[in-house]
């Protein structure tokens, strides 16, 4: 049934129906005030609920204040409450408004009711506004010697938001005196506590500045503080309890008896329901009995039995928290937990993040008694439909492989894994088996007898067709068809995309080559070929490097590639001691949670890179002072002539050669030459090349050209900038968004570069002397971004780079965006080599 017409829904009080709605308030609220007719309690509420719930979805009605106020003269405590609430909100951003309401706030601090005489004054240290607080001295002096316990609990937190707003008023009123009476002789345990957190926090900041306070602060220390609050601790709360044990493990006990002593005090506390508080009494004890290797033993055993009943009884977010703090605890004594391993069985309904951590804890706990019921379980896990569980089982067979644990079934067990056909199982699998073959080289007969039935074409992540590439290469001999796989990956070289796998293709086919050299003769020159044109440098690098060393020695090719290796024994952790020792010596914090210490993820020179904005607006343009920087007539002339390292030099070339005295081999298109020699490549000797280098060229089908051999094209002209070069930052960014990339590519940056980039000006003082300039910069170490353009001498293209470094991995990634993308990739040439002749002069 339709509704009627004239029928209006009732608007929401969280959503204003008009441009007046607030005027209409503020008119309704000074109607109210000073009222006492019956039920204008009533009305004030509706109206303050509606005054409130604009100010939570971020309307503005701060000017309803004054009749806020007006209408806060009533003995209701819910009005009172959204009052103060109100005023807290808006008294720090206006503080001409905040003055408005100390009388009131001051007034209902002498209340008769000790509700309303906290609520006032915690709404009066609340407002911290810094040209009020001679207003807060009075009532907190007067609310940490008041009669109820409420006010004075309020007051001591009172106290220190009244430091951080005035240390030195704070102070003055020797306030922190007073906390420490009221901490020693208050009945009221939270009275107790608020004051100890206060003392804890506001000597802690005034130590630096002051002697007296060091002083004092090591009287929370003493040992009859330290019983005083131990002998209460059960009249605590939990967040209170948690306060007065981490205070605690501060404290040095003086001998063996003592430390008994407060252990057996706080024994119970260990069977407490809080999570927290048993964290906090666990790291008590553990601090306790450090020194005592014995009883340290003791203490892993009697804390692991409440830990492991947390994991069990908590929300999945405790369970990984207390698992966090337990894995700790396993690395550290992994055989006191072995007989423990099936409370790390991963449960089905558990998330991810839970079973990951669980699964970790399988292979820490994992020794010659129960290595096979752990490997049986995860063995079940590599089934689950659940991919990544199912990976992260895998590396979990290998890990405990890799501890010299039962070898033989395990092998078996990885094997089997091979022949399950699916994709993810057979990737994890692959990479686990070239680590497995690296500490145990005995099992290569079986393996490869496996892994040789595996197609590569099957293979599509990068990390299992790499090991995959690096057994064809180590155990080219004991596996027939070796050569002809790895030709078949080299002639799909363009369509692979990783550069580790490149990388590995060329190291295996290199091996294989020594080996074998009659089946790989033609899949080595094609690797070499297709690598040294790689656009990635790390493989040019390689190719380049390879080649040189065949074209050198081939014995001392071998000896390089392919030397006698030994077993590897142990792998490296990815932890060090030391980091493990820090994060357990902040046990019960974020740092065991996280697995790191502290430190990494608090200081600024350990946070993670600088995240830069795609547009200008979060850098500073104009800011980067062009004063005192070098004009590029002032650049001495030998800075010109500094040449390119030789890498450097032949990735510049391309396919051009410019007679070099290591010119890159280049190919060759001619299809009859493709058919006359093993591969299309052709070489160009010098002089001084040794003759012994001929063989290998031939061997490669590396020809050498004759008298009739035409003479290279001429290399294209050098890209000429123009030195004058201007243009404003608003066209900057206009071009900026218009124009597309060009190119994109990631470039070294030498060593001396790297150190002398400590800020931005030395790089853009270096890029202006060759005429390219600097329009934007921002960042920090190591982690700095810059947008420079240039313009061509000659026809007046203008190119745009954002050029982003990196200091810890001595790279920078650069974009290039220009008028004419024809010169785009000469003009890349030219900005790489200025950049790698940073900090060399």
């Amino acid at each position: 049934m339709a509704p009627p017409a004239n029928a209006q829904r009732s608007p929401s009080p969280s959503q204003p129906s008009g441009k007046g709605e607030v005027s209409d308030l503020k008119m309704q609220l000074r109607q109210l005030a000073g009222s006492r007719a019956p039920g204008a309690d009533d009305s004030k509420r509706e109206l303050f609920k509606k005054v409130i719930s604009y100010m939570t979805i971020g309307i503005d009605v701060s000017s309803v204040f004054s009749e806020m106020v007006m209408c806060s003269a009533t003995s209701d405590i819910v009005l009172k409450k959204m009052c103060y609430l109100y005023v807290g909100n808006y008294a720090k951003n206006n503080p001409d408004l905040a003055l408005l309401t100390i009388n009131f706030l001051q007034r209902d601090c002498k209340d008769e009711d000790p509700m309303i005489r906290g609520l006032a004054l915690r709404s009066l240290c609340s407002l911290r506004v810094a040209n009020l607080v001679e207003y807060l001295v009075g009532p907190l002096g007067s609310g940490l010697k008041d009669s109820n316990s409420y006010v004075r609990t309020v007051a001591a937190i009172g106290v220190l938001k009244l430091y951080h707003i005035s240390a030195s008023t704070c102070v003055d009123a020797d306030f922190p005196t007073l906390l420490k009476q009221l901490m020693l002789n208050d009945p009221d345990p939270q009275v107790v506590a608020n004051c100890l957190s206060a003392l804890q926090e506001i000597w802690t900041l005034e130590g630096s500045k002051s002697e007296e306070a060091s002083r004092d602060r090591e009287i929370l220390l003493s040992k009859p503080v330290i019983y005083f609050l131990l002998n209460r601790i059960k009249e605590f709360n939990e967040w209170a309890q948690c306060i007065v044990l981490e205070l605690v493990t501060k404290y040095v006990p003086a001998d063996s008896n003592e430390i008994f002593d407060m252990m057996n005090l706080l024994e119970d506390r260990l069977q407490h329901a809080n999570g927290a508080v048993v964290l906090a009494s666990s790291k008590l004890f553990l601090q306790l009995t450090l020194s005592m290797t014995d009883v340290h033993q003791q203490v892993y055993e009697r804390i692991k039995a409440p830990l492991l009943t947390l994991v069990s009884s908590g929300s999945p977010e405790q369970s990984y928290a207390v698992l966090s703090h337990l894995h700790l605890l396993v690395m550290r004594a992994p055989y006191v937990f072995s007989s423990d391993y099936k409370h790390f069985y991963c449960q089905y309904n558990e998330p991810f993040y839970v079973k990951k951590l669980k699964l970790e804890m399988l292979t820490a706990v994992a020794n010659e008694s129960n290595t096979y019921e752990i490997v049986t379980e995860l063995c079940e896990y590599a089934a689950n439909v659940d991919i990544p569980i199912a990976r992260e089982s895998i590396r979990a067979v290998g890990k405990i492989a890799l501890q010299q644990y039962d070898v033989n079934a395990i092998v078996d067990r990885l094997l089997q894994f091979l022949e399950m056909e699916k994709d993810h199982v057979t990737a994890e699998t692959l990479v686990l088996v070239k680590d497995l073959l690296r500490k145990y080289p005995q099992w290569s007969h079986d393996c490869i007898a496996v892994v040789g039935n595996i197609s590569s074409k099957n293979i599509q992540e990068p990390k299992a067709k790499a090991a995959l590439i690096w057994m064809l290469g180590e155990y080219a001999q004991d596996m027939q068809d070796a050569p002809y796989i790895l030709e078949s990956l080299i002639e799909n070289w363009e369509e692979e995309h990783s550069a580790e796998v490149r990388l590995h293709l060329l190291t295996a086919v290199m091996k294989c080559f020594l080996r074998r050299p009659p089946e790989t003769q033609m899949a080595l020159g094609a690797a070499l070929a297709a690598g040294i044109n790689d656009f990635h440098q790390d493989v040019h690098d390689r190719a380049l490097f390879y080649y040189r060393l065949l074209q050198y020695n081939v014995s001392l090719a071998e000896r390089v590639v392919n030397p006698p290796k030994q077993a590897v024994s142990v792998f490296a952790d990815t932890q060090s001691s030391e980091i493990k020792d820090r994060i357990f010596d902040e046990f019960n914090s974020l740092a065991v949670v996280y697995q790191k210490p502290s430190y990494m993820f608090t200081d600024k020179e350990h946070r993670g890179p600088f995240a830069f904005s795609e547009e200008l607006g979060n850098l500073s343009i104009g800011e980067e002072s062009n004063d005192n920087i070098a004009s590029p007539q002032t650049v001495e002339a030998n800075d010109k002539d500094l040449l390119l390292s030789t890498s450097e030099r032949e990735e510049s070339k391309g396919l051009s050669n410019n007679g070099s005295e290591y010119s890159a081999p280049a190919s060759n298109a001619s299809a009859t030459q493709a058919q006359m020699d093993l591969v299309s490549l052709d070489y160009k000797s010098t002089t001084n090349a040794p003759s012994a280098s001929f063989a290998i060229d031939d061997l490669l089908g590396l020809g050498l050209p004759t008298e009739s051999t035409p003479a290279p094209p001429p290399p294209p002209p050098a890209l000429s900038l123009n030195p004058k070069a201007a243009l404003a930052s608003t066209v900057f960014q206009q071009k900026w968004r218009q124009l597309p990339i060009s190119t994109s590519q990631e470039i070294p940056m030498n060593p001396q570069g790297v150190a002398a980039l400590t800020t931005t000006q030395a790089l853009i003082r270096h890029m202006q002397a060759n005429s390219i300039n600097c329009i934007a910069s921002g960042g920090q170490a190591p982690n700095f971004k810059f947008f420079f353009f240039a313009q061509n001498a000659n026809d007046e293209c203008t190119y745009l780079v954002e050029c982003i470094t990196n200091s810890a991995s001595c790279k920078a990634q650069v974009k290039i965006k220009a008028d004419d993308q024809s010169t785009s990739q000469a003009f890349l040439e030219l900005f790489q080599s200025t950049l790698s002749k940073f900090g060399l002069s």
